[in-house]
């Protein structure tokens, strides 16, 4: 198996520097894939980033993870506190799963304090705004190159 991350994105992600960036910063999607893809660069992992709205497609992604990947890092948004699908689908995958959230969640509104993501994670990175994205990388990159 290849030196692969999936780094899976849920649902509003593709607005990440027009939505509400106060909260989640002007920072897109293109920016955090560059910045993981040069982390991934230099040490022979390559990052393939991925996003839809649609909760299934996030599952398919996982499932596709398990015989293409070797790790996982996913900030499933609002599905973090909703899917016991994307969970049960994560339950599946062998690799290491890091879960990334822009903002700080237990910092915001109560319902955001719970994430079934976090069962299956390995490490959580909260807080960190689109950093998180490049500080799970580099503890990725550990993970998979052993």
């Amino acid at each position: 198996m290849s030196r692969l991350v999936f780094i899976l994105n849920g649902p509003n992600l593709n607005l990440l520097g027009k939505r509400q960036p106060e909260i989640y910063g002007r920072e897109t999607l293109e920016d955090v894939e560059r910045a993981c893809s040069e982390i991934g660069t230099a040490s022979g992992v390559e990052a393939r980033l991925l996003q839809s709205n649609h909760e299934g497609q996030i599952v398919d992604w996982i499932h596709q993870a398990r015989e293409e990947a070797q790790g996982i890092i996913i900030n499933p948004a609002a599905l973090s506190h909703t899917s016991i699908a994307v969970l049960d689908a994560l339950n599946t995958f062998e690799g290491p799963v890091i879960e990334v959230h822009i903002s700080q969640i237990h910092k915001r509104e109560a319902f955001r304090h719970h994430s079934f993501v976090s069962h299956r994670a390995d490490a959580v990175m909260a807080g960190f705004g689109v950093h998180g994205y490049a500080l799970a990388m580099q503890h990725m990159v550990r993970l998979v190159k052993g």
